[in-house]
């Protein structure tokens, strides 16, 4: 199956959260629908068709005109009450998936398509544009249009009473954050060569702070072969940089290191392959889900809040990702796709840590949900899964986040009664943990 490059899904996803980009391809297309049926008045055929009064054709152009401003305007209220429902409800990290809704842009892009496919339309015919064939060319095209904004509404009413809503927006998550992973799983370290700490070579920084929010690791590649090089990637996706943290190194084995700085001849080269922003992106970023996950759970468990519902369905949905990923990694290792070559032979990138993604997924919630026992006996079955999916490192992690979660339970929970419950879920991992242990 062919798969859009990372840096082609990177800068599709930003198209897609720009909401003006939608209702200009509806307007162009919109405007030439009006001048296509004004060309069937000079082909032969059009003498053929019926005729249409003009008096019919502009009161439905004129009722569309005048309907279609004050729905678009709706829809756009209506959307915007959406984004800051779920900026509110969730977490503002979210807003990207949010209005990079389809069905919501889509939508609109209808309505203000329409609208201004009537008044360029009416204002074309009142000016004498249109003979008998292409009044009828346009009628013919204004029931077609008048269809479209009728679906386009029953869709968007459907879809408007879910935007902004909190399940919705951890839905919109929970999808993000799985397909990052799922490329993880199914292309480690995004087709880069394992790192290897014993290379040394010239490291390259960059003068500017933010967010690493995609890697062009084809250029990455080419410019490698270019220079008879190694390029090791040593700020992944997701990472904060600064000026005093290395982009890069670029390692030429043939070469000293004092010397790899005055051979490696596209250093600005390099640092252009790194997109670097002030915010996270969900695309080549995995963690990032997993915060963001997190965070809506520790926002529901706040005072203010008290929703643990909410924060147990997170908890859920984390063990879903994580189980996932976990498989699809044993089944690539399993059918030996783990030791083909990598896509990118000369580039290096470090393994995604499970450890890392237990802390970003797991620790703020077994902090702010130690007080409820509900929330406790979920994250310590929730350890008790994936411990028991049979990958070594997430056994370890869910462990060592189980003691710390237990450890907030004994400073949290009042009733000696609920601690002990607690407890039990602790011993059970601790006993799966030395039976694996004796087994080897």
């Amino acid at each position: 199956m062919f798969e859009l490059p990372s840096l082609v899904r990177f800068y599709l996803a930003r198209i897609r959260e720009r909401l003006w980009i939608k209702p200009l391809m509806s307007c162009v297309l919109s405007i030439g629908a009006v001048m296509i049926a004004g060309v069937v008045d000079g082909i032969t055929l059009g003498v053929k068709l019926p005729n249409v009064s003009a008096e019919a054709l502009e009161t439905m152009l004129t009722i569309m005109s005048s309907s279609m401003l004050v729905i678009a305007t709706f829809a756009v209220g209506s959307m915007i009450s959406a984004y800051a429902s779920a900026s509110g409800t969730a977490t503002p990290r979210a807003f990207p998936l949010i209005v990079a809704d389809d069905v919501s842009q889509i939508a609109l892009s209808t309505f203000i398509g329409a609208f201004i496919f009537s008044i360029v339309g009416l204002a074309a015919q009142l000016n004498g544009y249109y003979t008998g064939a292409g009044r009828f060319v346009l009628f013919i095209i204004t029931l077609f249009v008048f269809s479209i904004v009728v679906l386009a509404f029953v869709r968007w009413v459907d879809r408007i009473a879910r935007l902004g809503r909190l399940g919705h927006t951890t839905s919109k998550v929970e999808t993000a954050a799985d397909a990052a992973l799922q490329e993880w799983a199914n292309l480690p370290r995004m087709g880069a060569m394992p790192i290897d700490e014993s290379d040394s070579g010239f490291e390259i920084y960059t003068q500017r702070v933010g967010y690493i929010q995609n890697i062009n690791f084809a250029k990455l590649q080419r410019l490698a072969e270019k220079v008879d090089g190694m390029i090791t990637v040593c700020s992944e996706p997701g990472m904060f940089v600064t000026p005093n943290l290395p982009l890069a190194r670029f390692i030429d084995k043939s070469a000293s290191t004092e010397s790899a700085s005055s051979e490696c001849t596209c250093i600005d080269e390099i640092k252009a392959t790194f997109v670097i922003g002030p915010e996270r992106t969900f695309e080549s970023d995995p963690r990032f889900g997993m915060v963001v996950m997190s965070e809506i759970a520790s926002r529901a468990l706040s005072s203010a809040v008290n929703d643990p519902g909410t924060a147990i369905n997170i908890i859920g949905s984390l063990v879903r990702m994580l189980s996932k990923w976990s498989g699809v990694c044993q089944e690539n290792e399993a059918a030996g796709r783990a030791s083909e070559k990598p896509l990118y032979d000369r580039v290096a990138l470090a393994d995604l840590s499970v450890d890392d993604l237990f802390n970003d997924a797991f620790t703020a919630i077994v902090r702010d949900g130690a007080g409820s026992l509900e929330v406790c006996i979920r994250i310590q079955k929730a350890f008790l899964a994936l411990s028991s999916i049979g990958d070594e490192d997430m056994a370890n992690a869910s462990s060592r986040l189980s003691d710390l979660a237990f450890r907030y339970a004994e400073k949290s929970l009042i009733l000696d009664e609920e601690i002990e419950i607690v407890r039990s879920y602790v011993k059970q991992l601790n006993d799966i943990k030395k039976h694996s242990m004796d087994s080897k």
